[in-house]
């Protein structure tokens, strides 16, 4: 794809990507040397924005060119259905033998291990032979005799990280790692470190529902990100809110990403480990932390709800937001210093 041209002094439309909306980047005109330069490509599973500041257009294409590179490697390397991964690699061993592993695996994977702890097995990272089990694209509902089937062999304790062996191990045999619910964050925050190796300072990374905020914009204003609207009903109620980030990291889990409707009833992409189906507990959650691989792994109190969800954020010192199923915002203190409302929504609290 074909590099786009800076955007100097004018607006960007707003870009859809996934949970959020990274809205109209807009650069004040000034004597400053530096412009705002972005390209949007297909990577992840997903449309990834990435835009930077820079004095040369030179610099942002080095930059933005590596991010991708970067962003093909960490999916290749860590995809679920890929057969060539190296998680591919430790679900084949499942109950077998430990495989060797990169550091990047063995990172994620710990990681992936701490936010199932804090958030009491909500977030399992083991939740691959659930997630196989409900065929979301061809609107599959499994049976629940099935649902309970693999239910039994999903448990995050059932991993082994030997750091000194650089193995990882699942104890269980057909036990899978799907790192579906954390690799988009942990691919933003690798990102971060190749546009500072090319000395880039400023910008912002979305990829899919995640996206990361680097610096302020050339006009010394923050980088504005929006919340949809997890029931919108048309094109005016798409964005029901705006955050202000600079240096900061945000993700959205929401259960209108992947879904289809039966009956009624929505059927999505967020499982609940502790049931085997789609948690019901609210339409979105949004947290803000300082980096990605956090904010998207603990998204996943969605799971939990807002009664614990905003228990387990006050405990880590973080900030979340939530969207209820009837469209009522619950939020911590922090969050109410960040977000501008763009139209009240029912029974906000």
């Amino acid at each position: 794809m074909s590099f786009k041209y800076p955007i100097f002094c004018k607006s960007i439309p707003a870009l859809t990507l996934g949970a959020l909306l990274v809205l109209s980047l807009v650069c004040a005109c000034s004597s400053s040397t530096e412009r705002i330069f972005k390209e949007t490509r297909n990577s992840m599973y997903t449309v990834v924005s990435i835009t930077v500041v820079s004095r040369t257009e030179d610099q942002a294409k080095r930059a933005i060119n590596a991010s991708f590179v970067e962003l093909d490697r960490v999916a290749a390397l860590l995809n679920f259905y890929s057969d060539t991964s190296e998680i591919s690699l430790i679900n084949r061993q499942a109950g077998e033998k430990p495989a060797r592993v990169s550091k990047d695996t063995l990172d994620i994977i710990e990681k992936a291990i701490y936010v199932s702890e804090e958030t009491e097995g909500a977030f399992d990272v083991t939740v691959g032979p659930l997630v196989k089990l409900w065929d979301l694209k061809n609107e599959v509902i499994p049976d629940a005799k099935s649902i309970e089937e693999k239910r039994q062999i999903v448990g995050y304790k059932n991993i082994v990280v030997d750091r000194d062996a650089s193995t990882v191990f699942l104890k269980v045999k057909g036990a899978q790692i799907d790192l579906g619910g954390i690799i988009k964050g942990y691919a933003v925050d690798q990102v971060v470190e190749v546009l500072h190796q090319n000395g880039i300072r400023s910008g912002v990374i979305a990829v899919g529902g995640e996206v990361r905020s680097l610096g302020k914009k050339p006009d010394g204003e923050s980088w504005t990100v929006g919340v949809q609207n997890p029931r919108q009903k048309g094109p005016d109620d798409q964005v029901i809110a705006t955050i202000e980030l600079s240096d900061k990291a945000l993700s959205t889990s929401g259960d209108y990403i992947r879904f289809f409707e039966r009956d009624g009833v929505r059927y999505h992409h967020l499982l609940d480990p502790k049931t085997g189906s789609p948690s019901r507990q609210c339409g979105s959650a949004t947290i803000i932390a300082d980096d990605n691989t956090t904010t998207d792994g603990f998204s996943k109190l969605f799971i939990l709800g807002p009664e614990k969800g905003l228990l387990v954020a006050k405990k880590l010192g973080f900030d979340v937001l939530y969207i209820d199923c009837n469209g009522r915002i619950i939020m911590s203190d922090g969050f109410k210093n960040k977000i501008k409302m763009l139209r009240k929504q029912q029974g906000d609290v």
